[in-house]
């Protein structure tokens, strides 16, 4: 039997995304656009120090100068009753004991903890009289000493971040996998490879600074907080808490956002400061930070200093796997910051028959902002710490790197298979997509390309990465999302969305499962989403989930909607509900041609006399619901890199990824979302770093002067293939692929330059005075 063609504009299809438009025009809605009348303006006066004691604050001068409406200090937060932030992840000491919560408070209280810690609030007319006003607020400082490495943080002697909380700086000792398994299996090893690497910290600097307008509506008791964030809901419900008030005195509403990456997955000071304020001045308020301003104070990521260890047999196959890691965790505990070093650790286990994997965790304190998630938060950490020493292994073992990790890869066959930590992967061919990408990016070809580039002097370096990650986790607690499909009396539809869009694409690829699932036209399809107050629940956008949880609850939103639909048509066309179909946007008499679409349902079901007296109006269904579990995108990236040996300069020349995603929505968001996170993941790798005084605490790449950002040139053309194998955790079968860009690139890019210069390791960034002086260290003495 003939299959019926596919939907041209539903799921699986190239569209081109139908917000590009609006955002290309100028026609985007950011926070800093939004109006506000009478809005107030906000400045934050930020510490200078990495460590002190306020010993005093002097508000007067500052309350004397021009259009100055107030100047609030933590004192008068703790007078009005404002609480600290939270943090949801929970863990304990190495004694057992819980780990110290430090207060983490909206304006700091008796003293700094890192250079750009808020201490004030200045509100006036105008910007530029707040920022004098901020000038001449009079502080008086006892400078404490300070630390910013986590390494050097838990040395004996170290200066105490918090120390009636935790005078060694231990925040937490987390521990996961077998210690003993992992124990004999490197005892009877015929090899054992070591590597210790550092994972450096960075920022996520998106292209729109972190903003907000606080309201306070008197005649309502109630906030409005207009900001950008990824979960509207999750923000309501943590932060209204805070200002000692319920999550419905709170709503929320993000707009167009430049850029996410989980910088703005939770709480921050700015927002709880400006909402009191607004309250207790009764007047709008609007702040908007600029570049500088955000590199000290927006929170920080990854930041870990790791030992990994890998026990093979003789024949080189891998027996354990072991790692022990510091994590930078900053001065404060913000909502997730525990999470990326501790949460994600199965991604250790990559794609490989592992048998027994063990990690160990110690979070330190530092005089640094708080670190959170940043894209993938902790799968590329891990994805780097066995890729990179399954190379150091091939290495040791004289093997050809991509011939270790064929012989270690999981079967089809061995699928669901259990891994040597926490994960259980139910679907994917890890070798197919592993021989479409050696063949995609022409490896054949590889020694031809390098005898060119030494023909030119230059030094080409080949690098390989096998990337998996959980999406949608963590496995067996996979969050719930909403969907409302909501029809007009015009027949047309909106759908309002629980999860945020800033750079996926929800606007096309929800239209495509409309037009699939329900037979719309895109055109006639409106998608909404980012306030809280339109929809009653949701949980946001992050962990590459959007597809996955947003399309489970699309589905069932979907099948809720056909089944109303047939109850209106029976009632149209005199049949039984039951004796309806429905198929690409009608419901037919089964057997008949007789048929109404679904817009005419729509019709019926809004305008006066279109249903039959007694019978409820309106067409429309929620669904909030969760997938079954959670997913494991996978791929394999081949990176080439050229470096210069008379300068370190590295160029990306080649780069290939073969992912595999499960269903794919849409072709042109995959590739837009894979190459954006190889971006991301090359930024990191070759120039980004937060760097910090050691002996001052002061924040040396405090402005895109200092802290390096890929640009255009920097970037290769991303070569995309998929190797799809649907899930059976949701229904759609997708698996995510937000973050899959960059788990990948961090390991292949340095990979690709250790190939290149003859080194076994180089930490990021590689920048070229690192690659240099490297070459250095590998050259033949005179």
């Amino acid at each position: 039997m003939q299959q019926p063609a596919p939907n041209p504009n539903g799921i699986g299809q190239p569209i081109r995304r139908f917000e590009d438009a609006r955002l290309l025009r100028g026609q985007g809605r950011y926070t800093d656009d939004l109006r506000a009348p009478d809005a107030a303006h906000a400045v934050f006066l930020r510490s200078p120090h990495a460590h002190a004691r306020i010993t005093a604050i002097d508000v007067t001068p500052a309350l004397s100068l021009p259009g100055v409406i107030a100047v609030l200090t933590g004192q008068d937060a703790v007078a009005d009753g404002i609480g600290t932030l939270p943090c949801a992840v929970p863990r304990q000491r190495p004694d057992g004991s819980p780990m110290p919560r430090p207060p983490y408070r909206p304006l700091a209280v008796g003293a700094a903890k890192h250079v750009g810690d808020p201490i004030a609030l200045i509100v006036a007319e105008t910007k530029q009289q707040a920022r004098d006003a901020a000038e001449a607020v009079l502080v008086e400082w006892e400078v404490l000493p300070a630390v910013t490495s986590a390494t050097v943080a838990l040395a004996e002697g170290a200066a105490p971040v918090w120390p009636d909380l935790a005078p060694d700086n231990i925040c937490f000792g987390f521990a996961q996998g077998d210690a003993a398994a992992v124990g004999a299996a490197f005892a009877r090893a015929a090899h054992r490879v070591t590597l210790d690497f550092r994972i450096s910290r960075v920022s996520a600097n998106p292209m729109e600074p972190r903003a907000a307008i606080a309201e306070w509506d008197e005649a309502e008791g109630r906030w409005t907080l207009r900001n950008g964030t990824q979960g509207p809901h999750n923000l309501r419900d943590t932060l209204a808490p805070v200002l000692g008030a319920g999550s419905s005195a709170l709503r929320v509403v993000a707009p167009d956002m430049g850029g996410a990456f989980g910088l703005r997955s939770h709480p921050t000071q700015e927002q709880a400061a400006l909402l009191w304020a607004a309250k207790r001045l009764n007047r709008p308020l609007r702040w908007v930070a600029d570049r500088s301003e955000a590199l000290q104070s927006d929170a920080h990521a990854r930041d870990n200093d790791s030992t990994v260890e890998l026990a093979l047999d003789a024949e080189g196959n891998f027996l354990a796997l072991r790692i022990r890691t510091v994590a930078n965790l900053g001065a404060y505990l913000a909502l997730l910051t525990p999470h990326s070093s501790t949460n994600n650790l199965g991604g250790l286990a990559g794609v490989y028959r592992t048998p027994a994997i063990h990690a160990e965790v110690l979070g330190a304190f530092t005089n640094t902002q708080p670190t959170a998630p940043y894209r993938g938060a902790g799968r590329p950490e891990a994805t780097y710490a066995i890729e990179r020493v399954i190379d150091m292994a091939a290495l040791h073992l004289g093997m050809d790197r991509a011939a270790l990790r064929w012989k270690n890869l999981i079967q089809p066959t061995e699928l669901p298979f259990r891994t040597g930590l926490v994960f259980t992967y139910d679907s994917g061919d890890f070798p197919r997509g592993m021989a479409m990408a050696l063949e995609a990016a022409d490896v054949a070809g590889f020694p031809a390309r390098r005898a060119e580039a030494a023909s030119r002097g230059m030094k080409l370096g080949l690098g390989i990465a096998n990337a998996i990650e959980i999406s949608a986790g963590p496995a067996k607690t996979p969050g719930e999302e909403g969907v409302e499909i909501r029809f007009g009396s015009d027949g047309h539809c909106t759908l309002l969305l629980g999860g945020h869009s800033h750079g996926q694409g929800h606007e096309t690829a929800f239209r495509q499962m409309a037009a699939t699932m329900l037979g719309l036209d895109p055109l006639k399809v409106r998608v909404a989403y980012g306030d809280t107050d339109a929809l009653p629940h949701g949980r946001g956008t992050f962990g590459s989930r959007s597809i996955i949880a947003g399309g489970t609850a699309m589905t069932v939103a979907s099948r809720r909607i056909i089944d109303r639909g047939r109850h209106i048509a029976g009632l149209m066309l005199e049949a039984a509900g039951a004796d309806i179909d429905f198929a690409d946007g009608r419901f037919t008499v089964a057997g008949t041609d007789r048929a109404v679409t679904i817009e005419q349902v729509a019709r019926a079901a809004h305008v006066p006399g279109g249903l039959p007296q007694g019978e409820e109006k309106g067409f429309h269904a929620t669904a909030i619901v969760a997938p079954q579990d959670a997913t494991f995108p996978n791929g394999c990236h081949l990176c080439e890199a050229e470096v210069d040996p008379e300068t370190g300069a590295v160029a990306i020349t080649r780069y290939t990824v073969v992912d595999d995603v499960g269903t794919v929505v849409n072709p042109l968001l995959l590739k837009g979302q894979i190459q954006g996170g190889v971006a991301q993941g090359l930024g990191q790798a070759l120039m980004e770093e937060a760097v910090f005084d050691a002996e001052t605490g002061q924040l040396l790449a405090a402005s895109f002067m200092d802290y390096a950002m890929p640009r255009a040139v920097d970037m290769p053309f991303v070569a995309v293939q998929s190797n799809p194998q649907p899930t059976p955790m949701n229904p759609l079968g997708a698996k995510g692929a937000g973050e899959a860009g960059t788990v990948g690139a961090l390991p292949a890019i340095i990979s690709a330059i250790c190939d290149a210069i003859g080194v076994a390791h180089i930490d990021m960034p590689a920048t070229p005075e690192r690659v240099w002086k490297a070459m250095q260290s590998t050259l033949p003495s005179v």
